[in-house]
């Protein structure tokens, strides 16, 4: 049996088993689930939940919602399980075990209000493949890629519905296209930097199902100031998310 840690984040709102070893999650994560914005009592899906930190912050964040995690590792999808049922939040999320590509065959069309992932940020025959598989299905397009995650979305979201994702910053102009190509207008923007001196590394994308063309650029993020510790941007974000936590949520 794989080794698990047991990590306390945003000041104990969640707690996380994860493989000592296997895919864990990082930053992207947490960038993801506060640029997120969900409307009373929708319904969400996060495809491709990994562990199910995005899910189970997200629940947190907004108690009104109800959520479906789809995962394609089997180990994965039994250690979201855990998760949620750790955090008692097992009557708000259902983690599903599946493939996106054939999300027809899983879930009804235009059953959700909002789709969320975070999908693998490099293609397949781009550099070194981990030998790990969690980590090598979590970082390289093996299972899912960006527009088989947006076709999915499509088939997913009612009218209207919408989309929120955290890409590499390079392949930007590949992520509108794909956006485009799905019926799926990008509305709001927000470029993250590592620091002052990088290239952006992230871009923040929310698109909105059969949305009119106007999108919103939002001030850029900062992850590391100067020292090379967390910016006033990012203890912002830990502080506003862990300022959810509430006894009752689950």
């Amino acid at each position: 049996m794989d080794e698990e840690t047991l990590d306390e984040i945003l000041n104990g709102l969640v707690r996380v088993y994860q493989k000592k070893k296997g895919y864990r999650f990082s930053i992207d994560s947490i960038l993801l689930a506060h640029f997120v914005s969900l409307k009373k009592r929708s319904r969400f899906m996060d495809i491709g939940c990994g562990s199910g930190v995005i899910l189970m912050i997200l629940a947190k964040r907004f108690p009104d919602t109800t959520c479906v995690g789809l995962e394609v590792q089997e180990s994965l999808a039994k250690l979201a399980r855990k998760n949620v049922e750790f955090n008692d939040l097992g009557n708000r999320i259902q983690i599903v075990r599946g493939d996106a590509r054939h999300i027809k065959n899983i879930f009804q069309e235009r059953s959700f209000d909002s789709v969320i992932f975070n999908p693998p940020y490099r293609k397949f025959n781009s550099g070194r493949v981990n030998p790990l598989p969690e980590k090598a299905i979590a970082r390289h397009e093996i299972t899912g890629s960006l527009d088989c995650f947006l076709k999915a979305s499509r088939y997913l979201l009612k009218p209207g519905g919408t989309v929120f994702t955290i890409f590499p910053a390079m392949r930007l102009v590949e992520l509108i296209h794909l956006f485009r190509k799905n019926g799926i207008e990008p509305k709001r923007m927000k470029l993250v930097f590592s620091d002052l001196i990088s290239e952006a590394e992230f871009c923040l994308v929310e698109g909105r199902m059969g949305g009119r063309e106007q999108l919103k650029i939002l001030p850029s993020l900062l992850i590391y100031n100067d020292r090379r510790r967390y910016s006033d941007d990012m203890m912002n974000i830990f502080s506003e998310l862990s300022g959810f936590r509430s006894d009752g949520d689950g």
